[in-house]
């Protein structure tokens, strides 16, 4: 008998739902010990960035975050809210389209035994007819959940996400076709002959430094289609908010780089389990005519990597033309929805037609969608 299984037998989950911003704000030390107990939990199911984004975009009375506790300690959370599409109530993840991965987050002591009796609680629970995640990653929590709950559940495909091995930036050049590593190498001397210099930013000035990052990113992108989403104040807000709480857990960094001591471009990077990602960067155009902007944040997120022990560098959601110099590994993001009742079918059948539909308009309109995918 393994040891999740005999502790299932002896002590059942209780499961409580927050309804009430106020008591996600209170969860604070409880989320993040079962954050460090769940392997699979990424910096998007982190507490400072679920209780950031809630608290600038969420709808009072939509939050629904299931708690389950054994013996009082918390082993799992899925946080979610409600919505109502295509006539359903659906569960959708606390986080929103800013998050590129979405996930519950269960402590590794729970074994199969621990998922089964989270899904009865689940389905006890009134109020709901599917619940919606539409960007796992490989290994998520809600793919293990997915494969117990029975007949009403559904996978298809979502995001990409390409990412590299967390070597130092030669040993990737290394791993490249010999032409190609040649072009990148002569991008890095170049790199390299500028007075570039690169400082970690702590909480305390992350507030600045994102107000700066939102700039040069507006700048980046002028006299081009921007996402409007990066440019409202609620969108500053929260990075700012995440930023604060993340980079002092550790779930995150933020970097100024400066050429001849003028800030010209901010990275903000999110820190997991075993990756780094790049989220959002700014760039003043000066510096993108100059430099290979890739090869730059790259080089810090490979070194960065390296330093805590990641394994893995990820360019995170999208699979643009500029990413595909460096030969990355493809990593298919999948949407899940489990389901209670007939009209989680219909609404499975539904979500289904509508992701071919736009697999089909970006086979026929590639540039449109590289355009949109490169938004951000």
């Amino acid at each position: 008998m393994t040891s999740s299984t005999s502790r299932a037998s002896h002590a059942r989950l209780a499961l409580r739902v927050v309804t009430k911003g106020e008591d996600l704000a209170a969860l604070s030390a409880e989320w993040a010990d079962l954050y460090a107990r769940s392997s699979t939990a990424t910096p998007f199911q982190s507490y400072g960035w679920l209780c950031s984004w809630w608290r600038v975009y969420g709808t009072p009375g939509r939050l629904r975050v299931f708690l389950a506790r054994r013996d009082g300690r918390l082993v799992a959370a899925a946080p979610f809210r409600l919505e109502r599409r295509m006539g359903c109530r659906v569960l959708t993840p606390v986080g929103g389209t800013q998050s590129d991965f979405t996930d519950i987050v269960v402590d590794d002591g729970e074994g199969d035994a621990g998922l089964c009796e989270l899904r009865s609680g689940l389905l006890a629970q009134p109020g709901w007819d599917v619940i919606d995640v539409p960007e796992a990653r490989p290994g998520a929590a809600i793919l293990r959940l997915a494969r117990l709950w029975g007949v009403r559940s559904w996978t298809m495909p979502s995001s990409t996400c390409l990412q590299l091995p967390g070597r130092p930036l030669e040993e990737v050049l290394d791993g490249l076709k010999p032409s190609r590593a040649r072009k990148l190498r002569a991008r890095l001397r170049k790199l390299d002959r500028m007075e570039l210099s690169v400082t970690s930013v702590g909480a305390d000035r992350a507030e600045h430094t994102m107000t700066e990052l939102l700039r040069l990113h507006t700048l980046q992108w002028q006299d081009r289609p921007i996402n409007v989403l990066h440019t409202q104040p609620r969108f500053r807000e929260h990075l700012t908010r995440a930023a604060q709480s993340m980079v002092a857990d550790g779930h995150a960094g933020l970097a100024e780089y400066r050429v001849g001591g003028r800030l010209m471009a901010c990275d903000f990077s999110v820190v997991g389990k075993d990756f780094v990602g790049g989220y959002l960067y700014g760039c003043h155009p000066d510096l993108r005519a100059e430099a290979d902007i890739l090869m730059m944040l790259l080089r810090e997120n490979l070194a960065t990597a390296g330093r805590l022990g990641k394994p893995t560098v990820s360019m995170l959601r999208g699979d643009e033309e500029y990413k595909a110099k460096w030969e990355c590994e493809v990593v298919p993001n999948q949407r899940v929805m489990l389901g209670r009742n007939l009209r989680a079918g219909a609404y499975a059948a539904a979500t289904g037609m509508r992701a071919t539909g736009r697999d089909v308009a970006k086979r026929r309109f590639p540039r449109l969608a590289q355009r949109i995918t490169t938004w951000r």
